[in-house]
């Protein structure tokens, strides 16, 4: 009785993530020997990642709104956004300035660059002060309820909570309703994700059997530093950053919680996929949901470890195109704070950046020619990058927890 207890007690912890795994690996399995065949079962992952992104929205919208609606007026809001905005440039500049280091340690040749229309025609010809407009507000209420539009309803969603904190006696009904809507919203992405082991299957296939073969082209070199250094980066920084948010305990429980949230990143590439799973798995590390549903939604555009370093690569192999000296300290130090700004720039959307590595090309004064070149790396990195920027909000909000002093 006693072993069959502690059989049941193992799946009911880990028979989703086995599920999950089962899955993943037989597509890959597929993925590798049909490859032909693999693009039929594309629209099951299709499917599975619509529905994400359908709940995210409101699921956003209450995380948010209900997080800042009930937060103690002796919290202290505005210590909790300092905090983690500090968090999120430190813990960006220590990704690009490591990445340089590795750089330093590692060299590498630049591959030759392809037909710049080709990889241009996804760029947007917007000048900066409309990008700035488009990248924090819309003109439509409407806009704000897709999922290109994050940010702006992010910071819709926290200025309902704001006011309804504001306002206080009155907005308890509207408080309650908002707690309420989160609560749904989170056993709505309890049904979505049973389908889990099917759709990121499918999912897994598809991409081992299209994007895999690119992988071994002139790119390997840059491809295999960042892959390499990455998952260092993902083992070694993140259980750093556990570490000083919560100790020994804090490492183990984000370990143990982040393995769901890892393999949806690596198979969506979308960092606003894998945020409901997040969410699940911060309350599952014990970090306050005062912090986990004000930090990881907000992180998801604005904390990016993974575009930091995609940057530092991308500006190497650029340097390397135009036979210039990447290893300087006044490129190095300007490298840095360009890597922070364009992965807060990216959108946390799968293949997106196209507009960070247009910014990062002309604060150089770099030519046009070398648009192609970031373009390819940045596609080809998506998957490890959407797994550093996704999985790194919950350490980073560890850490945000603890010098808020929030309570579990």
């Amino acid at each position: 009785m006693q072993i069959m207890t502690k059989s049941n007690g193992f799946f009911q912890n880990y028979g989703n993530i086995i599920l999950l795994l089962l899955g993943i690996v037989v597509g890959s399995i597929v993925g590798m020997f049909y490859r032909d065949e693999v693009v039929y079962l594309k629209p099951i992952g299709d499917i599975f990642l619509n529905l994400l992104f359908t709940v995210v929205i409101p699921l956003i919208f209450f995380a948010i709104a209900s997080a800042v609606a009930s937060i103690d007026r002796g919290q202290k809001l505005g210590k909790l956004l300092s905090v983690m905005l500090l968090v999120f440039f430190i813990t960006g500049a220590l990704a690009a300035a490591s990445t340089i280091g590795v750089f330093a340690l590692f060299p590498v040749e630049a591959p030759s660059v392809v037909a710049m229309e080709q990889a241009l025609e996804h760029a947007e010809s917007k000048d900066w002060g409309d990008q700035l407009v488009g990248f924090i507000t819309v003109s439509e209420f409407g806009d704000l309820l897709s999922r290109k539009h994050m940010l702006p309803f992010i910071i819709f969603s926290f200025f309902v909570g704001l006011a309804t904190l504001q306002i206080g006696e009155a907005g308890t009904p509207f408080r309650a309703f908002l707690q309420s809507g989160n609560e749904v919203m989170k056993r709505l992405m309890v049904y979505v994700m049973k389908l889990a082991p099917v759709g990121l299957g499918a999912y897994f296939a598809y991409q081992v059997g299209t994007v895999g073969p690119q992988l071994f082209g002139v790119y390997a070199k840059p491809l295999g530093i960042y892959y390499g250094y990455g998952l260092v980066y993902f083992i070694v920084f993140f259980s750093l950053y556990a570490f000083i948010g919560a100790g020994t305990q804090g490492v183990k429980l984000y370990w143990k919680n982040n393995i769901l949230p890892s393999l949806a990143a690596l198979s969506t590439c979308s960092s606003i996929a894998v945020l409901p799973i997040n969410l699940d798995a911060a309350r599952k590390m014990r970090i306050p949901d005062a912090v986990a549903n004000v930090v990881l939604p907000l992180g998801t555009t604005l904390h990016k470890n993974g575009s930091s370093i995609s940057a530092i690569v991308k500006l190497v192999v650029v340097f390397q195109l135009m036979g210039r000296d990447f290893m300087q300290a006044d490129t190095i130090a300007v490298a840095i704070l360009l890597a922070v700004l364009v992965s807060v720039v990216e959108g946390g959307i799968p293949n997106g950046g196209y507009i960070g590595e247009l910014l990062m090309i002309s604060a150089y004064n770099l030519p046009l020619e070398t648009v192609p070149a970031v373009m390819i790396i940045g596609t080809l990195v998506d998957p490890m990058a959407t797994v550093l920027n996704a999985t790194g909000d919950t350490a980073a909000a560890m850490v945000v927890a603890r010098y808020t002093k929030a309570k579990s």
